[in-house]
């Protein structure tokens, strides 16, 4: 065997070998998120289960809203949750959090504010979960699967309409949203004088609200039947989508009354 065969065997052996670590590495990166994430939602599911948890100091007075019991464990654990979102016959089923000092901080910490890749679900800058209009949450579109991935079924029609509504819990209230659209856009250049969806500190009137809702109504994909007027709370989830530079999804539902 030549020299060379010989030094393009041990290249490809050497290839080979990296390739599987990184794979290997991967993987067990995705295990130990996953487990994360089921921890967390057992530990949601057995407070919704015992009901009568031990109510927290801020929900003791008899006049100040009661924390849901779900909420009582994760709260103690970590004060930033604000929420819980889930989507049926799908992997969202997260706590959306926001931390006051740093907006993004959760773009890429988990849920004991350790470092990782998939983050969280986070509540935008200019939403706040008492006293908004809109709630926009951010989450990561990941190749797992996880986080916000999910959304992208909502290009189809025919999921919509299996799927037309999801459940989001405040720290103090259960509620049930319904879809007005599903919408692609991007991340625009600042001096582009076109509608950006993201852009929420940008809605203060009823006019401009219901400016917002026209123009999401013009970019969806298809018609729901569903829109929204001043005086409803909206949520958008927002997350990344690759068939365009800077390209994003956005999935946008009113509250139900």
């Amino acid at each position: 065997m030549s020299k060379i065969k010989k030094i393009l065997i041990a290249v490809s052996v050497l290839l080979l070998v990296f390739s599987l670590t990184n794979l290997a590495r991967m993987l067990v990166g995705d295990y130990i998120e996953q487990q994360k994430i089921k921890s967390l939602t057992e530990a949601w599911a057995e407070g919704s289960d015992t009901g009568q948890a031990k109510v927290l100091p801020l929900a003791a007075k008899s006049r100040e809203p009661v924390m849901l019991p779900e909420f009582r464990e994760l709260y103690e654990r970590n004060s930033d949750i604000v929420g819980w979102l889930s989507v049926d016959n799908t992997r969202i089923n997260y706590p959306i959090m926001q931390n006051p000092q740093d907006p993004e901080y959760y773009l890429n910490r988990d849920f004991d504010q350790k470092k990782t890749k998939s983050g969280l679900p986070f509540l935008d800058a200019h939403s706040r979960i008492n006293g908004s209009d809109i709630l926009l949450i951010h989450g990561h579109h990941m190749k797992s699967g996880w986080m916000f991935k999910d959304l992208s079924k909502y290009k189809n029609e025919s999921f919509y309409k299996e799927h037309a509504t999801f459940q989001f819990s405040t720290l103090y209230e259960k509620e049930e949203y319904e879809i007005i659209a599903v919408i692609l856009s991007k991340v625009y250049r600042k001096s582009d004088d076109v509608f950006k969806y993201y852009q929420i500190d940008k809605v203060r009137t009823p006019a401009e609200f219901d400016d917002y809702v026209q123009n999401i109504k013009k970019l969806a994909l298809y018609d729901t039947g569903v829109t929204a007027q001043y005086g409803d709370k909206l949520i958008v989830l927002s997350t990344c989508e690759y068939s365009t530079d800077n390209g994003r999804l956005a999935v946008v539902a009113r509250k139900r009354k």
